[in-house]
């Protein structure tokens, strides 16, 4: 079957399609991603066809990319001013792009997805990468624009007051899909676009594992959880490697900081404080700071921290005392593999629920904005980490579970299945 998947974002927006992809391959299926531009290379180097779909942005635009990144305001830019001003031109390319297709599988912001699955009437599996997608008033999420109302739900008549606010102040976000559909003769949505819209009757896929949220209610009713499909990258044998590998053995387990490949890029003095927390503690350090040439902290390198662009999670991880990051759904999925305690410094997107969600379980401890990520503090959140073994114990239990599961073929598993029903 030629298998088509659209997705849109960062590189954790494209890595889990990958893993999906290559094992519809091996089963001897022909996937094909259609993404941004900027992910030709990594989707061709893994043996996938790729088709380039909109919208259209500027990876240079970093004003652009900083106001998409913003703690309050992040979630409407990103909706409102990059994917909906470019939805017709999103949709004109994955029209195109699912003319030889069989099926169509699809990411939770390529709004046009839907609406060309229709069109065409293709088998249509949605797919979610984190918890708060599959939005539920019974177990409400931690919405990114005011974290600290999640601390009412407990209230009498909180979780659906809540669940409608959330929806009344992002109705008009979603306008231009309603637009569209209009002009194309087809009937108003059947939800709206942003919540329950996304979401395919016949097969929605969680791309997470069950430890961070357990099927509700209100979530669509062929819904499946399938764990992390973990894409793991392969180790480069360069000089950043070797270093790495040298640092790691030379010393007791580190501190390991990253932002991942989206908040990397807006990190500010994250990296700089860090180091300064750990030395206020006598540890060591990984900083995994990205190509940002102003993310590396000034001063000279010892025995106790390196600093290097990345690293595979897979490999760095499991060796980690505590892996400091931002909350992204990808790198908490590898920290929880890993079995290592966590903290968390969520921004924005799905980055407070991800990190309240690992809080809840016992592995991770958040620094939410806006309190300033400052040494001091994160020096007294970290020794808290290291020295209560009931995190590590907890992380070591949660990692036999995720590592237990098999995303991959789970959703391969079921995505022949929705198409051999539909």
């Amino acid at each position: 079957m030629r298998i088509l998947i659209t997705t849109f974002g960062t590189d954790g927006d494209v890595y889990p399609y990958l893993a999906i992809g290559r094992r519809l391959a091996a089963r001897g299926h022909d996937p094909v991603i259609a993404t941004g531009e900027r992910h030709r290379e990594t989707i061709e180097a893994s043996g996938i066809a790729f088709r380039p779909i909109g919208p259209l942005v500027d990876p240079e635009d970093t004003e652009l990319f900083a106001r998409a990144m913003d703690p309050r305001r992040g979630p409407e830019v990103g909706i409102r001013e990059i994917l909906m001003p470019g939805l017709r031109e999103s949709y004109a390319d994955t029209l195109g792009a699912a003319r030889e297709a069989d099926a169509i599988v699809t990411h939770p912001i390529t709004y046009a997805g839907p609406i060309v699955a229709e069109v065409t009437g293709l088998p249509w599996i949605s797919t979610v990468l984190a918890p708060l997608s599959l939005f539920s008033r019974h177990d409400l999420p931690v919405i990114p624009v005011a974290p600290r109302l999640k601390r009412l739900e407990g209230l009498p008549g909180a979780r659906p007051a809540l669940s409608w606010l959330f929806r009344r102040v992002t109705r008009a976000w979603a306008d231009p899909v309603r637009e569209l559909r209009a002009e194309l003769g087809l009937p108003p949505p059947a939800g709206d676009p942003i919540y329950e819209g996304q979401h395919s009757p016949a097969c929605a896929l969680g791309l997470f594992s069950r430890v961070l949220a357990r099927p509700q209610p209100d979530w669509p009713l062929r819904t499946r959880l399938t764990g992390f499909p973990f894409h793991d990258l392969t180790s480069a044998v360069d000089e950043e490697a070797r270093r790495l590998a040298e640092f790691l053995d030379a010393g007791p387990a580190p501190i390991v900081f990253t932002l991942g490949s989206s908040v990397v890029r807006v990190a500010g003095s994250f990296f700089t404080e860090s180091l300064a927390a750990v030395r206020q503690l006598g540890l060591r350090a990984v900083l995994l700071v990205g190509d940002e040439p102003g993310n590396r902290p000034a001063g000279s390198f010892g025995d106790d921290a390196i600093a290097i662009g990345r690293a595979p999670h897979h490999a760095l991880f499991p060796r980690a005392a505590v892996v400091v990051h931002h909350g992204g759904i990808g790198t908490l999925g590898q920290a929880l593999r890993a079995g290592r305690p966590m903290l968390i410094v969520p921004r924005s997107h799905d980055q407070p629920d991800n990190a309240h969600r690992a809080e809840r379980l016992g592995v991770a401890r958040v620094h939410l904005h806006p309190w300033p990520y400052r040494a001091r503090r994160v020096a007294k959140k970290l020794q808290a980490l290291l020295e209560d073994p009931r995190y590590a114990a907890r992380a070591t239990e949660v990692g036999a579970v995720v590592r237990g599961e098999d995303g991959v073929r789970d959703a391969c598993d079921a995505i022949e299945e929705a198409v051999l029903r539909g």
